[in-house]
């Protein structure tokens, strides 16, 4: 059993590691090397899962992809998983920051790095659209979530207000929702049964 367990948690320290080794941008930008890794090749959880892992992620102080190493390593094998998984994650940034920290200031004096550093926001910023697809896809399935998308979007990118705001405001309004859902449901059950039947 305990080896079973130890086996268990090298493997999940190494996941982490491959994935925070071969990823550039973090957060977001991880997304589909998350779910290759994750989902497909491994199958530890599901697409719901990691998206919502993503929004608890972006909810909570800290780095998003740290925290779904944390969620997915606690789901594996509890506290202890939980730990393996972080510690995974973030290995190779500590170790190649390192490595690059006597050298990082003196990259504005090299022309290549600086051509490097272009072609990798390039890449960056395709993975993220590609992230941005794969979220609307899974989660507007009704006109209103569309319009919390729509609003979300004009609050941070038009209005540039603070993302913490937005994710409070969209918190709250949900809950409301939810809250008058459920005494509508308890005024009139008759609306629930349709909703099953249909």
């Amino acid at each position: 059993m305990k080896k079973s367990l130890f086996l268990e948690l090298i493997d999940l320290y190494l996941a982490f590691v491959k994935i925070g080794t071969f990823t550039i941008g973090g957060g977001l930008a991880m997304m589909p090397m998350l779910r290759r890794e994750l989902i497909e090749n491994r199958g530890w959880i599901s697409e719901e899962e990691l998206i919502d892992y993503y929004a608890v992620g972006q909810s909570t102080p800290g780095i998003i992809a740290v925290n779904v190493s944390t969620f997915v390593g606690f789901k594996q094998a509890g506290i202890i998983g939980g730990i393996i998984g972080t510690l995974g994650m973030v290995t190779p940034s500590f170790v190649i920051i390192m490595l690059l920290a006597r050298f990082i200031n003196s990259v504005s004096d090299y022309p290549a790095a600086q051509k490097a550093l272009k072609g990798i926001n390039v890449a960056v910023a395709a993975l993220l659209t590609h992230v941005v697809v794969t979220f609307a896809k899974k989660t507007i399935k009704t006109p209103v979530n569309f319009i919390f998308m729509l609003v979300a979007f004009l609050c941070v990118g038009i209005l540039k207000l603070p993302s913490y705001i937005v994710i409070l405001g969209a918190i709250t309004i949900a809950c409301i929702l939810v809250f008058v859902r459920a005494r509508q449901l308890k005024k009139h059950p008759s609306d629930s049964d349709e909703g099953g039947e249909k």
